[in-house]
């Protein structure tokens, strides 16, 4: 069952203007009564966002290093102290059960998902602990955070006493402010600067009050997802599924082919023995609103060549543009190619949307 995140249920007790919706696995704030401004914030300035919809699940261990490395796509057994990396969980089958960040503290490992996808995970990860000397725990019920993002993120955040400079893509550093213990952790994409904070749920409010005041906009999840969407990143349970396999997804970032046996390799290794799937992830654009709906076939020549699984419509100076992601066929994904979709017809784009798309848009509506 979905539960408030620590900030929603703050914030919409001081004001029930909010509206309150399930994101993730979880119930937070839709927006904040302007999806425009928060989209440009994001997209143009600095924004400020719950991310109570994230858990966090701490391996300790003997064996949580090689354990880890064993279960999941990306090199855990040369992951630095300090830093991240982003992963998939799979099945035997070389089919995703899940996504993940893990994290090295030293002592231990912090593994960072979605709430929706918590169940799973930690029944997986019950599921291959045999006599390897690892203990798994939750440290959602005291750890919450927000997020911070923007080209401005950074001096926000240095206002407001952090400790930035030079740090790069999925590092974390622990840090106290304002006597309060804390890990701030960095983004992974250069072109769009972004920053978590995790802390203890007690200090949420106090810090989101602190980065508004300093000058960032709050921003609710109907802008982030329509910022996913333009950046061109897959959700897991929604663009990405069980029966979608690794490769397909477009994620390099995800894969280590020199990292030795995990779960799920031979397939994976099978795949890029024999060359590129069949299909890939990725976006197309339609002038105008289109009435689409997630698994809405694409069409070439009148032959099915694949699906959309998100769709976001965006307002740009008075005219309507919806962007669209999925999966198509390797042989049409040609950026400029055209395709049908439903009524409608798009054109295949790649991704991330060139900034220039959405630089003075104002968003219409999500649907997903």
């Amino acid at each position: 069952m979905e539960m408030n995140t620590v900030l929603a249920e703050a914030l919409a007790a001081n004001d029930p203007r909010f509206a309150v919706g399930e994101y993730r696995g979880a119930e937070g704030i839709e927006d904040f009564g302007d999806p425009q401004s928060e989209l440009l914030a994001l997209r143009e300035n600095c924004a400020v966002y719950d991310l109570g919809y994230r858990v966090r699940l701490s391996l300790t261990g003997a064996d949580r290093v090689r354990w880890l490395n064993g279960m999941v796509t990306n090199n855990i057994r040369d992951l630095a102290a300090g830093r991240g990396v982003y992963a998939f969980l799979l099945n035997p089958q070389g089919h995703i059960l899940g996504d993940l960040y893990a994290f090295n503290f030293g002592d231990s490992i912090t593994v960072d998902t979605d709430r929706s996808q918590r169940d799973k995970v930690l029944a997986t990860f019950d599921h291959y602990i045999i006599m390897d000397d690892v203990e798994v725990s939750d440290l959602s019920a005291g750890i919450s955070a927000i997020g911070v993002a923007g080209p401005r993120s950074r001096t926000i955040l240095e206002s407001l006493g952090f400790e930035i400079a030079g740090m790069r893509a999925l590092e974390i550093r622990d840090q106290s402010w304002r006597g309060i213990d804390c890990t701030l952790v960095c983004g992974e994409r250069e072109d769009h600067p972004s920053f978590e904070i995790w802390l203890p749920n007690i200090h949420i409010r106090t810090l989101w009050d602190a980065t508004c005041s300093a000058g960032a906009t709050p921003v609710g999840f109907r802008a982030l997802e329509l910022q996913r969407i333009a950046l061109g990143i897959p959700l897991y349970g929604v663009d990405i599924r069980e029966r979608d396999l690794p490769q397909e997804t477009e994620q390099a970032r995800a894969l280590n082919f020199n990292k030795g046996c995990y779960v799920g390799q031979e397939i994976i290794e099978r795949i890029r023995s024999r060359g590129a799937v069949h299909r890939k992830f990725s976006g197309f654009a339609i002038e105008g609103s289109a009435d689409l709906a997630p698994t809405t076939r694409i069409l070439a020549n009148d032959k099915e060549v694949g699906e959309i699984t998100s769709i976001a419509t965006y307002r740009i100076s008075g005219q309507s543009r919806t962007i669209a992601l999925g999966y198509i066929r390797r042989e049409v994904a040609t950026p400029g190619r055209q395709v049908g979709l439903g009524n409608n017809v798009a054109n295949v784009i790649s991704l991330p949307v060139p900034d220039s798309f959405l630089r003075e848009s104002a968003v219409a509506e999500r649907r997903a």
